[in-house]
Parts: C-alpha cells; sequence; structure tokens
C-alpha cells in the first residue's frame, strides 16, 4: 500500500485552476520533490496535502485512508503530517529543547524528553537544547524546525521551500545533511522548491510542475536525459535545440556532425518513431558538445563562464545557431576566439520540428 496517493487532484481560487488533475504515488521511505517555477501551483498543492486547503476535484488518501476529496477534509491536525517552513516558525520564547517537544503534544515527559534529545543529536545540535532560537545561526534554525517535525513519528513530512533563506553554499549541505536525517528516520518526504540542486541533491523522484499540471514524474538522471516534452528539457539543466534531419530512423544529421541511436529515433511529445526525412529540434547539453583542438569543425567563443573547475562558453556555429560547452578551465580562450569542438553526445533527445 502507498504512503500517499493522489487521484485527479484539482483546486481552483474562483474561475481559477491552480492545480490539474494531479495523479501521484508515494511509497513509504521515499522522499519526492515538487520542482516548478513560481507560480506554477506547487505550494498550493502542498497546502492541499497538509489539509490547510480543500480541493475541488479528486481524492487524496494517505496510507490507503482518504483525507481529502470534493466533499470531505480531515483536519490538518488529523493527517498525522510533519511540516517544516520556509521560515522555520519556531517560537522564540522557547528553548530549542521545549521547541522540539512542542511537536510531540501531551506524550508521556520521560519518553518525550527522551525522544527531543534523541532528535537533537541526530540533526548535530547535541548538548544545544537550553539554547534559543535567536542564538543559533540559520541554518541551525533550520534543523531544529525539522527535529520539531519529525519527533511525533509523523506518516509523512512536508518541506515548504525549506532552504530558501540561506546562502548557496549552506544551501547545498543542509539539503544533503537532511536527505541523510529523512532517510536514517525512515521518514516519507515531499519537497517543494524552485532550485534544482536542492532537488536533486534530495529526491529519489522528482516531478516537475507547469501551469498546474505534472509534466513528467521521474528519477533525476531521466529528467536531464530523457526529458519527456520541451518544458522539461528547457527547464532541467541548460541546453539548446538545434535542427536536425532523421535518416534510417536511428541517426540524425545535423550541423555539429551525425548522431547515432542504438534505437529509433523518438520525437518526444508524440507516440510514433520519427520516420527517415523527419524535421526535428535535437537537445544538446553542454556536455555533448566537447572542445578539441584537432577537429575541423570551428565555433567562436561569444561567452564565456568561469566556474572554477570548469568554464560554460556560448560559441557560435557557422549558421548563426548557438551552443553551450562545458570545458576544463586551463582551457582558457578569449571572447572571440575560435577553436574546435566535436560532438559526443550518449542520448538522441529530439522534438517534432516546430514550424512557424
Amino acid at each position: 500500500m502507498a504512503q500517499l496517493e493522489l487521484n485527479g487532484v484539482v483546486q481552483r481560487y474562483g474561475k481559477q485552476t491552480i492545480v490539474d488533475g494531479v495523479d501521484f504515488r508515494l511509497e513509504k521511505g521515499q522522499i519526492a520533490c515538487l520542482l516548478g517555477p513560481s507560480g506554477c501551483g506547487k505550494t498550493t498543492w502542498l497546502r492541499c496535502l497538509a489539509g490547510f486547503e480543500e480541493i475541488a476535484g479528486g481524492e487524496i488518501r494517505l496510507h490507503g485512508k482518504v483525507v481529502s476529496s470534493n466533499n470531505q477534509r480531515v483536519a490538518p491536525e488529523r493527517r498525522q503530517i510533519g511540516m517544516v517552513f520556509q521560515d522555520y516558525a519556531l517560537f522564540p520564547h522557547l528553548t530549542i529543547e521545549r521547541n522540539v517537544a512542542f511537536g510531540l503534544g501531551r506524550k508521556l515527559e520521560a519518553d518525550a524528553h527522551l525522544r527531543v534529545r534523541q532528535l537533537l543529536a541526530t540533526v548535530g545540535l547535541g548538548g544545544q537544547g537550553e539554547k534559543y532560537p535567536h542564538e543559533l545561526s540559520g541554518g541551525q534554525q533550520q534543523r531544529v524546525a525539522l527535529a520539531r517535525a519529525l519527533a511525533p513519528r509523523p506518516e509523512l513530512i512536508l518541506l515548504d521551500e525549506p532552504f530558501s533563506n540561506l546562502d548557496v553554499g549552506l544551501r547545498e549541505r543542509l539539503s544533503a545533511e537532511v536527505r541523510e536525517i529523512l532517510k536514517r528516520e525512515g521518514s516519507t518526504a515531499i519537497l517543494v522548491t524552485h532550485d534544482q540542486n536542492e532537488a536533486f541533491a534530495m529526491a529519489d523522484e522528482i516531478g516537475i510542475m507547469y501551469q498546474g499540471r505534472i509534466q513528467q514524474w521521474d528519477v533525476p538522471y531521466n529528467l536531464y536525459h530523457r526529458p519527456a516534452n520541451r518544458f522539461v528539457a528547457d527547464f532541467i539543466g541548460q541546453g539548446v535545440l538545434l535542427p536536425g534531419i532523421v535518416v534510417n530512423g536511428h541517426d540524425v544529421e545535423m550541423e555539429l556532425g551525425t548522431l547515432i541511436s542504438d534505437i529509433p529515433v523518438e520525437c518526444s511529445e508524440t507516440c510514433a518513431n520519427c520516420g527517415n526525412g523527419c524535421d526535428v529540434d535535437v537537445l544538446l547539453r553542454p556536455d555533448d558538445v566537447v572542445h578539441d583542438d584537432q577537429s575541423l569543425l570551428q565555433a567562436e567563443v561569444l561567452h564565456k563562464a568561469f566556474r572554477g573547475a570548469d568554464i560554460l562558453y556560448t560559441l557560435r556555429l557557422s549558421s548563426g545557431s548557438e551552443v553551450l560547452s562545458l570545458v576544463p578551465s586551463h582551457h582558457n580562450h578569449a571572447l572571440g576566439e575560435r577553436i574546435g569542438i566535436r560532438l559526443d553526445a550518449d542520448h538522441v533527445i529530439a522534438f517534432k520540428k516546430q514550424h512557424a
């Protein structure tokens, strides 16, 4: 039995549909992420799960029990759901230990005290239970908020943009730590974010949301290398679309050379395989375009972004089309310089050509 199931969930504000027929299933112990741009409906979706909002259609089941439908709603406090908010929501007048214990309600005092101490040790705050929230850093406060949510051993943990108030370095480190804590506790969790690095660091599976619908639900590798449609291809990672022509059903000829596929080339967003002579747009990631001084194929350096170990180059081809290439930073080329490149793509990701 799945820990969480959503079947055709719809949510509207007046005549505007915010969540549009979402289906979803989460197994016990999994960490999932809902990823998408601002305004796509992901926070509304999370509020419906928590029971803060009613739904207009479909149903939400938690451990087999219906907790939301268009004619019933189980109160948030009865759903056995823990919530970690963006602003931590700690009580400033309570010590760290009492903040965490607040999530336990009226549990037996001895058992509650033991659970709190165990959780503080788990989140790396052992021995700091007598401090107050203002005495801790932002990252430490976020750990306290997580410990409080975990304290009553809820069926599900919801995390709403939990790291957005932290600096980039701390955000990346803490997201990996939080994943480890959730796995250690055996918790089932859903993270909502617009940050891909957070999603990739934390989640077993990720749902890409746009205009109220889940565009693709998959593991991070497939989202990057096998996007289901143009939106996912554009939203995840970096890349460009270059025109190509399918030949022999397996190969795609393009300006950079010929891409060879082990299986028939599929035009994403369509069911049928691409036929011979089919016009397509091919997705190329920065790691698909390799710097090669020996290559006869040349491209002009338009822009460069230094990233420490690598430089991300924007290159202009002879046709005027632009591609991205991720190159080790000891290959430091000047703007306007022409450099050799070659195609080295493991996957053929093609979309049916969109004619104006």
